[in-house]
């Protein structure tokens, strides 16, 4: 299993970002992903999650602000986040049960 994220960035309060896992290795399209972030300081807090199927879930935090997505033809796990804030602030991981990525930076400062 290797998961890559990438797309994290400084931006201001109230911008939009999409962060992108490119995923290899095993069976996507058949399998439940999630993002995962942690803050500065901060233990690893669950985002969002996708199924197979394309069901979603959402963090309390995050629920109209942010919209998980996948590409199956190309293995690929989105996360759009919009009205950013700086609480949005923390490495963002892409995970496959107990595998996650290296993490993309996601920086929300005015």
């Amino acid at each position: 299993v290797q998961l890559v994220e990438s797309g994290g960035g400084l931006v201001q309060p109230g911008d939009s970002l999409r962060l992108s896992c490119a995923a290899s290795g095993f069976s996507f399209s058949t399998s439940g992903m999630s993002w995962g972030r942690q803050a500065p300081g901060k233990g690893l807090e669950w985002v969002s999650f996708i199924s197979g199927g394309g069901y979603t879930r959402y963090a309390e935090s995050v629920k109209g602000r942010f919209t998980i997505s996948r590409d199956n033809a190309k293995n690929t796990l989105y996360l759009q986040m919009n009205g950013l804030k700086s609480e949005d602030t923390a490495v963002y991981y892409c995970t496959k049960d107990d595998v996650r990525g290296q993490g993309t930076l996601v920086t929300v400062s005015s």
